[in-house]
């Protein structure tokens, strides 16, 4: 006699289940790896990745994030796109970069000023520095160099320089390129620590206020390195230190003002964030190929060229980083008194 199955009904039911649980088990039994496979970012990338710059072609922000676009996007084997958004002293580029898929293929190439002194400084902000970014890889440090026009300032060294200002009977005026730059942040900074009372005269960028220094219509600057770099070179300016911790791969004989003011430093810095939520295995690929791009000889050169200095540093070390450096220039910020609405 035949065997009969079970009608459908009560009794045809742990049959039924038991044949769908063995449906979705078997491709997890065939396929181990398929679970593997499907992790957010095991396959990145596979398009067109975009690095948002939030400030305009040319500047120091634009160098080293071209720079690093063509050496990572080879070795990533797909394309990094530099894309300039500026405005609102790097706000509103970086804040498209805040509200992008967290999917690794919109970076921003961050600041000092976007991801430390800007939260301080602005009254109202797009976007938080820290909660809204992955820390991706540090880029570059570069100096400030405190100069002075040699025919209105009389002092070679940091020492002297504090000493002449003291004695002025006028303030010396300070240039920089706006308020609340971090060529502004460094001179007050300086003030703080050494009770020097420069008068600080804001222009609308480094350009100008270095052609004026140039013309002696004011008596010094902490200008970005690589701004300033060219009229050091042709004798127009003189420099009496750097602003970062070590001496300055590009102007090496010229010492740093923390050898005459101990705790000094001041340096601008630029750093590769992503969207908050971007997956960690993206994160550690992209520090990876970060880390090998600023191994490559040509690099190296490039960043000697125009003052870059490197500081590799995991993601995690690099949040600590930007945490340390929002407190200190927040602090450098309240006692300045400057404020953006």
């Amino acid at each position: 006699m035949s065997e009969t199955l079970p009608r459908a009904g009560v009794g045809a039911r742990p049959f039924a289940a038991l044949a769908l649980a063995l449906t979705f088990a078997l491709p997890l039994v065939a396929a181990p790896g398929a679970l593997r496979a499907a992790e957010p970012g095991a396959d990145y990338p596979t398009r067109t990745i975009r690095m948002v710059v939030p400030f305009a072609p040319g500047g120091t922000t634009d160098i080293f994030a071209r720079l690093l676009a063509d050496r990572v996007g080879r070795a990533l084997g797909q394309q990094i796109v530099v894309d300039n958004k500026p405005g609102a002293g790097g706000n509103t580029g970086t804040d498209l970069v805040a509200r992008a898929d967290p999917d690794g293929y919109v970076l921003v190439m961050g600041t000092v000023g976007t991801h430390a002194i800007n939260s301080a400084l602005y009254a109202k902000m797009p976007y938080d520095p820290v909660k809204d970014f992955a820390p991706v890889a540090f880029a570059a440090a570069v100096p400030n160099v405190l100069e002075v026009n040699p025919k209105t300032v009389k002092a070679t060294n940091v020492k002297d320089f504090i000493a002449e200002a003291k004695a002025a009977p006028q303030p010396l005026t300070v240039a920089s390129s706006g308020n609340g730059t971090s060529i502004h942040l460094s001179a007050e900074l300086f003030k703080q620590m050494t009770g020097v009372p420069l008068v600080h005269v804001p222009y609308k960028g480094s350009g100008p206020a270095v052609n004026d220094l140039v013309g002696g219509q004011v008596n010094a600057m902490f200008d970005n390195l690589p701004s300033s770099i060219g009229q050091i070179r042709a004798g127009a300016l003189r420099p009496l230190a750097v602003t970062s911790a070590e001496r300055s791969p590009a102007l090496p004989d010229v010492p740093t003002v923390a050898e005459t003011v101990p705790g000094f430093e001041a340096s601008s810095w630029f750093a590769l964030f992503a969207p908050a939520g971007t997956p960690p295995a993206v994160i550690a690929r992209l520090n990876a190929e970060v880390a090998k791009a600023l191994e490559d000889p040509a690099v190296k050169q490039r960043y000697a060229e125009v003052g870059g200095q490197m500081r590799p540093m995991t993601p995690a070390q690099l949040g600590s980083f930007v945490q340390a450096e929002k407190a200190k220039w927040a602090k450098v910020v309240e006692a300045s008194g400057a404020k953006i609405d």
